[in-house]
C-alpha cells in the first residue's frame, strides 16, 4: 500500500486537508454510484499529494475498496513505457495470482498483458493492433474487478508520465463511464510549463464527464503550527511557528526540512540547500551511499545497491542507517530502499561531481546487465540504456538504446520505441563502427523508426523518417525496399490530409512489375485506394492481379484481405449481394487462419451491405454479433469501433435515432482511429441534420473540414461531407447558397464522382430536388439549371437494390411508390418526406383532404422522431391547408412505419421500467445509459402514444400489450 512510503518521522497527525478530503470521498461515492470518476489532483513538489492520498485510500481500503497504486518515474521521460500501470498489475498478480486475473479476462487476451509482465506468458503478435488491444485488456481488467467491489487507481507523478502511459490514463477516463472506478491521478503543478506534454492531456481529461480538478494549496499558518506539534510531540512556541511559517511558506515537506535543522540558523539562500541540508549532516560514507543511491532513481533495490557501492550487507546496512534515522530514505516492501521525496533524491543527485556522475551511472549499467534480476521484471533494457546514457559512454548508450527500442516495441509502447531509435541515430556519428556493433544499417532504422510512427499516429515524425530513409537508397539497387517506404509514406499522406499518397503508390508499383509478395502489397494497397477515390474498375483490377498473386505464393491471410478490397469494390458498383458473398467467404478464411481482423473487417463490410439492401434490422443483429466478437477477440477499439459506425447507421436508417447517438457516443469514447471517427461523427451529423441540431452539425462540419471548401481525398468523404454542408445552408434558411453547392457537388468531374456508389448519387439527387424547390422562389433559372444538371446525371446512374430505388423514385417526383417503398423498408424519415411530398403536390391541385391525410401521418412520425425541421414545414403546410395537428394518428397493428405503437426494443425497455413506477435515474442505472438519454426516450414514448404523462403511458402500455 501506499503507506509504505511514509517515512517515521513525518507528523503523525494528518494536518488540515479536510476539504480536499471531502472532495475525494464525494468523487469515490460517485464512482460506487456506477459513475466511474477522476480526480486531477495537482499541487506543487512536496505540498502533501502523497500524504492526501495515502490517507484517503487507507480509510477506503478499510471501507471495502480495492485500491490498486502505481506511479511514473522520470525514467519513464526515456522510454519506459506503462511504468504505473505495470506496477499497479503486479501488485495485483501479487494479491490473486496470475491465473485468476487472467481469467478475469476474454479468452486468451491476457497475452497481451504479457508485454507489460511476463507472468502472462508469450505476448500476442499483431503489432498494428497490439497496442490498442493492450488498453481495451486494461480496462476490461478494471471493469471486471469493479463487478467485485469498488476500485480505487492512484497514478502519481504523471507530470513524468511517458507518451504511453498518459494515452492509457485518458483512455481510461474516457471509457470507464458506469463502472465503480475511481482514478486519482497526481501531478506537480509547478514543473508544467507551457510545452510540458502533460497539459493537453489535462485539457482534454477536464472535458471529460466526472473528472475534477483538485489543486492543493499551502498550509495556513495554524496547519503549519499542528504540523509541528505533530512532529515535536508537543505544543510549540508562537515564536517558532511564526519562524517556519515564514520560510517555509506553507509547504510541507519544507516545514519538515526547517523542523530538521539542529541549529536556529537562517533559513539557506536556495530550497536546494534547504532540502539537502539534513543529508550534510549524515557521516561522509552515508552521504557517498545516498549518492549512489540518487543515480538509482527514487527507489532503488538493497541487492543492487550492495553490487554498485562494492560493500557488504552489513557495511551497506550501517551506511544506510543514520539516514533513515533522519528520515531522508526510507525501507520500503521487497527489500528496496525510497527516497522519502523526490526532491531529496532530486538533491542529492545534484550533488555528484561530473566523474562522479559519469562513473556511477555506469556502474549501475554493468550490474544491472551483469543480473538483470537486480530490477523489477521487463526494465533491465531501458534501466541499463538510461545509465549508458547519463554515463555520456556514446557506444554503450548506442548499443543499450538499440536493445531497449526492441523491448519498448514488443510492449506496444511504439512513442518509446522512435525516442530510443532517435537516440540511436543522433549517436551514429559518434561511433565508427555503429552498424557492425548493432549489426543493422542506419537505413533500417530509419525504416523501423518510420514504421512505428505509422502505428502511433506520429505523421510528422513518420514522413521525416522515410524521407531520411528513401535519400539512403538507390530504386535501381534496392526497389523493393524502396516500393514499401513509398507506399508507407502514402499511408501516412492520407493520416496527415495530405494529397500525393496517389502518386506514391503509382510509383511504388512501377517499381516492382515483376510477381511477388511486394507487387501484391503495393497492389493491395493501390487498388483499394483507387475505389475509395472513385476508380473502381481500375482499383478492381488491381486487386484481381494481388489476388492471382496471393493465391499463387500461398498467402490465404493477403488473399482474404484482397477478397475484403475486391468487395468493396463490388459494393461501389452496386453488386451488394456479390459483395455479400465476397465478404462471406474472406470471413471464412480468416476463421480458419483464425485472423480476427479479417474476421471482423469482412463482418463490418457486411453490416454495410445488409443495410445497403435494405436488411438493416438483419444488419443491427449482424453488427451486435461483430462487435460482441471484437470484445471477445479484446479488438474493439479497432474494429468494434467500425461496427459500431456501421451499426448507428443501420439504426439511423431505421428511425431509431436515439439509440444511434448512444452508440456514436459510446464508439467515439473508446478514442477510434481518425477515419473512423470522421465516419462516426458523419453519421452523428445527418441525426443532427434531420433533428435541426444547427449547432452541433456545424462544429462537426468544421472538425472534418467541410467548411474550408476543399474536398476530401476519398469520394465518400467528399459527397457525404457537401450532402451535410447542403443540409446545413437548408436549416439556416439559405438555400440559394445551398443550390451553389450542390450544383458544384453534381458537376465535380462532369458527374463521374457518383458513379462509384449508384446509392449516394441517387441520394444526393434525391436531396437536389428539394434544394431546386426551395431555391426556385428566388432564383429560378439557377434552380432549372441545377435540375437539369441532376437529370443528365440521373440518366447516367444505374439503380441497384431496394434503397437505391427509393431514392430515385424519391428524385423523379413518383412520390406514392417511393412512400410505399420506404415503408416496405421500414424507414420511417425517408417515409415522412415522401408524404410530406405527397401532401404539398395534392395542396398544389387543390386536394385539401388528400393533403391533410398525408400531413397528419407524416406529423406522427416526424414529432416521435423529434424532426423539428420536418414538423416546422409539415405544420407550415398544414396551416395553408387548414389542417391542425392536435391529435395523433393511431397505429395500425403490425406498422412499422413509427406512428405510436412503433415503439423500439430500447424504448420499450425504458416503458416497462416507467409502468413500474422506476425514475430516469434509476433506468439509467438499470439500463447502463445516461439519465439524459432516457429522458429523451421517455420524450419519444409519450409522443408515440399520444399521451402527456408517465402515467397515462403505463396505462397506455397495459391497454395495448406493449408490454406481453
Amino acid at each position: 500500500m501506499l503507506a509504505d512510503m511514509l517515512g517515521r518521522m513525518v507528523s503523525p497527525v494528518f494536518v488540515g486537508r479536510e476539504d480536499e478530503l471531502r472532495t475525494l470521498s464525494e468523487a469515490f461515492e460517485q464512482a460506487r454510484k456506477e459513475a466511474a470518476s477522476a480526480v486531477l489532483l495537482g499541487g506543487e513538489a512536496g505540498g502533501g499529494k502523497t500524504r492526501l492520498v495515502t490517507r484517503f485510500a487507507d480509510e477506503a481500503a478499510c471501507a471495502g475498496a480495492h485500491v490498486l497504486a502505481g506511479g511514473c518515474v522520470e525514467l519513464s521521460t526515456e522510454g519506459l513505457a506503462y511504468a504505473p500501470f505495470t506496477a499497479a498489475l503486479r501488485q495485483l498478480v501479487k494479491e490473486m495470482g496470475a491465473t485468476e486475473v487472467a481469467a478475469l479476462l476474454p479468452d486468451g487476451a491476457a497475452r497481451d498483458l504479457a508485454r507489460l509482465l511476463p507472468e502472462f506468458g508469450e505476448p500476442s503478435g499483431d503489432p498494428e493492433t497490439g497496442r490498442a488491444r493492450l488498453f481495451e485488456q486494461f480496462l476490461t481488467l478494471l471493469i471486471r474487478l469493479a463487478e467485485r467491489r469498488a476500485v480505487i487507481l492512484v497514478i502519481e507523478d504523471i507530470h513524468w508520465a511517458d507518451r504511453s502511459s498518459r494515452d492509457l490514463i485518458a483512455f481510461l477516463s474516457r471509457n470507464l463511464r458506469t463502472s465503480p472506478v475511481l482514478m486519482i491521478l497526481t501531478y506537480r503543478s509547478d514543473e508544467l510549463h507551457r510545452q510540458h506534454p502533460l497539459r493537453p492531456v489535462l485539457a482534454e481529461l477536464g472535458r471529460v464527464d466526472g473528472v475534477v480538478r483538485l489543486d492543493l494549496p499551502r498550509l495556513s499558518k495554524p496547519e503549519v503550527a499542528a504540523q509541528i506539534a505533530g512532529i515535536l510531540g508537543d505544543t510549540p512556541e508562537f515564536a517558532l511557528v511564526e519562524q517556519v511559517y515564514q520560510r517555509s511558506e506553507g509547504i510541507p515537506l519544507f516545514v519538515e526540512a526547517l523542523m530538521e535543522r539542529e541549529d536556529d540558523c537562517n533559513v539557506p539562500e536556495s530550497l536546494h540547500d534547504l532540502i539537502i541540508g539534513s543529508v550534510e549532516r549524515l557521516p561522509e560514507e552515508t552521504q557517498r551511499v545516498l549518492r549512489v543511491a540518487a543515480a538509482g532513481g527514487n527507489r532503488v533495490g538493497h541487492r543492487l545497491l550492495r553490487a554498485v557501492t562494492d560493500l557488504s550487507d552489513v557495511d551497506l546496512e550501517n551506511a544506510l542507517r543514520p539516514a533513515i534515522a533522519r528520515n531522508v530514505i526510507q525501507v520500503a516492501d521487497g527489500g528496496t530502499y525510497v527516497f522519502r521525496h523526490a526532491l531529496i533524491r532530486e538533491a542529492v543527485h545534484e550533488e555528484m561531481l561530473p566523474g562522479e556522475h559519469n562513473r556511477i551511472h555506469a556502474r549501475f549499467a554493468e550490474e544491472i546487465d551483469r543480473d538483470r534480476k537486480l530490477v523489477p521484471p521487463g526494465r533491465a533494457a531501458i534501466e541499463i540504456a538510461h545509465h549508458w546514457y547519463s554515463a555520456r559512454d556514446h557506444l554503450w548508450a548506442l548499443i543499450s538504446a538499440w536493445e531497449a527500442s526492441g523491448k519498448a516495441a514488443n510492449a506496444f509502447a511504439y512513442t518509446e520505441q522512435i525516442q530510443l531509435l532517435e537516440r540511436v541515430l543522433a549517436l551514429w556519428d559518434r561511433v565508427p563502427d555503429a552498424a557492425e556493433r548493432i549489426n543493422v544499417d542506419q537505413t533500417t532504422i530509419l525504416e523501423m523508426a518510420s514504421e512505428a510512427a505509422v502505428i502511433s499516429g506520429e505523421t510528422d515524425r513518420g514522413l521525416k523518417f522515410v524521407k531520411g530513409a528513401l535519400a539512403e537508397l538507390d530504386e535501381t539497387v534496392e526497389p523493393e525496399r524502396v516500393a514499401h517506404l513509398l507506399v508507407r509514406r502514402s499511408q501516412l499522406k492520407t493520416d496527415k490530409g495530405r494529397r500525393g499518397g496517389l502518386e506514391d503508390l503509382r510509383y511504388a508499383e512501377r517499381l516492382v512489375p515483376w510477381p511477388g509478395y511486394t507487387r501484391a502489397h503495393v497492389l493491395t494497397k493501390l487498388g483499394s485506394f483507387l475505389m475509395f477515390t472513385n476508380q473502381t474498375a481500375e482499383g478492381s483490377a488491381l486487386t484481381n492481379e494481388a489476388l492471382a498473386i496471393a493465391r499463387d505464393i500461398g498467402d490465404e491471410c493477403l488473399e482474404a484481405e484482397l477478397l475484403t478490397n475486391l468487395a468493396l469494390g463490388q459494393s461501389l458498383t452496386g453488386d451488394l449481394e456479390a459483395a455479400y458473398r465476397t465478404n462471406e467467404r474472406a470471413a471464412e478464411i480468416g476463421r480458419g487462419l483464425r485472423t480476427a481482423r479479417i474476421v471482423l473487417r469482412a463482418l463490418a463490410n457486411n453490416v454495410d451491405s445488409l443495410d445497403n439492401l435494405g436488411r438493416s434490422e438483419q444488419a443491427v443483429e449482424l453488427a451486435l454479433e461483430g462487435e460482441a466478437l471484437a470484445r471477445q477477440y479484446g479488438r474493439y477499439r479497432v474494429n468494434g469501433t467500425f461496427i459500431a459506425n456501421n451499426r448507428a447507421e443501420a439504426l439511423d436508417s431505421l428511425g431509431r435515432w436515439d439509440e444511434a447517438v448512444e452508440v456514436i457516443e459510446q464508439a467515439l469514447a473508446m478514442d477510434p482511429i481518425p477515419r473512423t471517427r470522421g465516419h462516426l461523427i458523419r453519421g452523428r451529423a445527418d441525426i443532427a441534420a434531420a433533428r435541426g441540431e444547427t449547432d452541433l452539425l456545424e462544429r462537426i462540419l468544421a472538425e472534418i473540414g467541410a467548411m474550408q471548401g476543399e474536398p476530401a481525398e476519398f469520394a465518400q468523404e467528399w459527397m457525404t461531407d457537401a450532402r451535410l454542408l447542403i443540409e446545413l445552408h437548408l436549416l439556416r434558411g439559405d438555400p440559394l447558397q445551398a443550390l451553389k453547392v450542390t450544383e458544384a457537388l453534381l458537376s465535380e468531374s462532369g458527374g463521374t464522382q457518383h458513379s462509384s456508389k449508384p446509392m449516394l448519387g441517387w441520394r444526393i439527387l434525391a436531396l437536389s430536388r428539394r434544394v431546386c424547390e426551395a431555391a426556385a422562389v428566388t432564383s429560378p433559372g439557377a434552380a432549372r439549371d441545377v435540375r437539369a444538371t441532376a437529370m443528365a446525371l440521373a440518366a447516367s446512374l444505374d439503380s441497384h437494390g431496394p434503397v437505391t430505388e427509393a431514392f430515385r423514385l424519391s428524385f423523379s417526383g413518383d412520390f406514392e411508390a417511393a412512400e410505399a417503398a420506404w415503408r416496405h423498408l421500414g424507414r420511417p424519415y425517408p417515409r415522412a418526406r415522401a408524404m410530406t411530398d405527397i401532401a404539398a403536390a395534392a395542396a398544389k391541385a387543390g386536394d385539401r383532404e388528400t393533403a391533410s391525410a398525408r400531413l397528419a401521418e407524416a406529423h406522427v412520425i416526424a414529432s416521435a422522431l423529434g424532426a423539428r425541421p420536418m414538423v416546422t414545414e409539415i405544420e407550415a403546410l398544414g396551416r395553408r391547408v387548414g389542417t391542425t395537428f392536435a391529435e395523433s394518428v393511431p397505429a395500425e397493428p403490425g406498422d412499422a412505419s413509427g406512428t405510436t405503437t412503433d415503439l423500439t426494443p430500447r424504448e420499450t425497455e425504458v416503458l416497462r421500467l416507467v409502468a413500474a413506477g422506476r425514475s430516469n435515474r434509476d433506468i439509467a442505472a438499470e439500463l447502463f445509459i445516461s439519465a439524459k438519454t432516457v429522458s429523451v426516450h421517455v420524450s419519444n414514448i409519450l409522443a408515440k402514444l399520444g399521451v402527456s404523462t408517465r402515467l397515462e403511458a403505463a396505462a397506455a402500455a397495459h391497454r395495448q400489450s406493449l408490454l406481453a
